[in-house]
This record gives structure tokens, sequence and C-alpha cells, in this order.
């Protein structure tokens, strides 16, 4: 039987789909591209010390979530993905949060000037935002307190901010003139919220962003609440000379995460990756903030001299080949965190570090890479 022209031609595409399908399968210079998964995985394959975890999500839906490593180094028990990690600077984001909070509420304004809140400090024309941007110019508290606290207490923020009265460093630069991370504005930030919402920030953040968010594993802990802790990823430094990761708290020059254990403001909440991606998807409802104000801590700094910052309220900004990317890293002895959000493709990396990997950031860009494609 005849076939008509255009039976020939759809037998002849079938037979070609057929003949190319199989070339592909048995050619080995042909290959598949692999998967995010897979490619994800060779990333960490690469790296066999690495410990810690990570998650990816896309609109919310975890799409990679493994964990490598260990918790602990001495014992060996295997890191898990609901593992609770310091989170260190990434806490800056709650911080700035609970002061747009109050400011929602009336009861400050980005512009009120920073002795309306703390009195007494040496340094005049300096206001919330600029705090809440990295903008004041104020010296490190840390420093400070490095020189001159007793290291057998523990200090808090009533500490820090009655020793940068009493012995009054320079401030960097004028308000407004430049872009320079500050710890001491994160610290003060703090303290204005609990000034001017009459509660203890560690209760108040409790209370107003985790219970709220359903983050059922993460607060502001102090050291021995974290001791208590079954599922906590401890951090660790390797030491080449024994050949091994020991734990961070074995270095004297780290004690400062003791002797400063009562700060409140630049760290110490401690999550896990799945309470963080909760905690993303909150970000983009109006649950905590308005709309307006959220579109405020995504937004850079505008100096003195009408540049420019790639800095928000808590949040570094940058943009990517799918759009714009809100992220902060964090540092603690023996912590790397990264939160990286993409909020025009609605993505998420959400990488936690126990032993301070020196190929973080090798890692980082390949994740990165790996997601932005």
């Amino acid at each position: 039987m005849k076939l008509s022209p255009a039976k020939v031609l759809f037998k002849s595409a079938i037979i070609l789909f057929t003949a190319l399908s199989f070339t592909s399968f048995k050619n080995p210079k042909l290959k598949v591209q692999p998967d995010l998964t897979v490619k994800l995985d060779n990333i960490f394959a690469a790296v066999p010390d690495f410990s810690g975890v990570l998650l990816v999500a896309e609109k919310g839906k975890p799409v990679y979530h493994k964990a490598f490593g260990y918790k602990s180094f001495m014992t060996k028990e295997p890191m898990e993905t609901s593992t609770v990690f310091e989170l260190a600077s990434v806490s800056k984001q709650f911080t700035a949060m609970t002061i747009m909070q109050m400011k929602q509420e009336g009861k400050l304004s980005f512009d009120d000037l920073l002795e309306k809140y703390i009195p007494g400090l040496p340094y005049p024309g300096i206001t919330i935002r600029h705090l809440l941007t990295h903008t004041s110019g104020l010296p490190d508290y840390q420093q400070v307190m490095d020189q001159h606290w007793d290291k057998t207490k523990i200090a808090g923020n009533a500490e820090n901010i009655a020793y940068l009265i009493q012995y009054h460093p320079e401030k960097h630069f004028e308000p407004g003139a430049k872009y320079e991370y500050s710890n001491t504005g994160f610290m003060l930030l703090a303290s204005i919220t609990e000034k001017v919402s009459g509660e203890d920030f560690v209760e108040f953040c409790q209370n107003r962003l985790f219970k709220p968010a359903k983050m059922s594993h993460t607060a502001i802990r102090t050291i021995d609440q974290k001791k208590k802790l079954s599922n906590l990823a401890l951090g660790h430094i390797y030491v080449p000379e024994k050949k091994l990761y020991v734990p961070a708290d074995s270095f004297p020059q780290f004690n400062y995460a003791i002797w400063l254990g009562n700060r409140k403001g630049p760290g110490r909440v401690s999550s896990t990756s799945t309470d963080l991606l909760k905690w993303d998807r909150v970000l983009y409802s109006d649950k905590m903030v308005k709309a307006e104000t959220s579109k405020q801590a995504f937004s850079p700094a505008r100096l003195n001299d009408g540049s420019l910052s790639n800095y928000g309220f808590g949040w570094k900004i940058k943009e990517s080949k799918i759009g714009k990317v809100v992220w902060h890293d964090g540092d603690n002895p023996g912590y790397a965190t990264e939160f990286i959000r993409y909020i025009d493709a609605d993505k998420t990396i959400i990488l936690l570090c126990n032993n301070a990997h020196p190929k973080m950031p090798e890692i980082l860009k390949n994740v990165e890479t790996a997601v932005e494609e």
C-alpha cells in the first residue's frame, strides 16, 4: 500500500528521532546535561571534608536538602538536615526587623537621632537609618571591650555602651559619608528596640519574630542553653599540625564569644536550615511588616554624596542573571553561614557550615552558578 506524503514524512521523523536517541545513549561524547541534584552532589563530592547543610528551594519548596560531615568531629556524630547552627551575622536581619516593626507601630522613625534613645554616647548626628545601613562611622565596641573589659565577667549591651561612653574612641567618619560594616551599630539597634518596646530583646525576637514564623528551633540562646541542645553543630577549626578539626572554643583568641556572651543585636541567633526557609517565606508576606517597609530593607542606602551602597536594613544587595538578590553571610569561630534570596526568581540558598572550610567561597560560587542556570 502506498503511503501518503504526510505519512511518509511522519514515519521518517520517527525513525530519525529513534536513531538520534539511540546514538545519544550509546555515544559517550554526547552527554546529557545533569540536573540540579547531580550538579550540587558533584560540588560537595569534590570537597569531602566539608561539614554542614545545604538547602536550595524554589518558590518555597526544597529541591535539594542534604547534610555533610559531623555535628562534632570529636564524637563523629553525623550531621543532620535538622541540626542547629550559629548564624553569626545572618542574625542582623532579625535585629533590623525589630526596628522596622517599631517604626511601623509609630514608636520611632528611621531618621530619629541615636541620642534620643541612648543618651550620653559621644557621637552626635547618627540616625537609626545610619545604624541599619552601616553608615554611622561608629568605632568597634569589641575593640574597646578587648582593651579594657575584665574578661572573667560576661558583658552585655549595657556594659558595651558604658565603655563606649567612658573611653569614647574616635568615630571613623561623618555619619552617612560611606559604608563600613559595624557590629556596634546593630548592638545599639537591639538596645533601641528594648527601649521603645519595653521588652527584653531576646524575648521580643522570640514572641514577635520566631514564634509567628513557626521557627520552633530558632532562638537567641545562652552558652549554657546551647550546651544542652542535643542537635547542635559545634564550630570547628582545622589544625594542620594535628591534621584534625578541633572545637573552636579551644582557641584562646576566640574567647570573645564567651566574655561578650550577653551581647544582643549583631549575632547570637541559632537556627536550622528549615526554620530559615520558613523565615524566607514570611518575608514574601506582610506578616512581619507591610510591603512598603520591607521594600526599604531591600533597597540600597544613599550616601551623603548621592552614591549608593549595596546594603539595606540587615541585607546585602546584588544583581544576578536571574534578578535581584538580597543576602547575608555570617562568620563565628568555626562557623560560616550564607542566606541568599533571589527575590525576583523566588529561589533560596541556605548554606550552613560548622568547620569554617577554606573552600567555602568556592563552594558557594559553584552552588550559586548551579542555581542560577
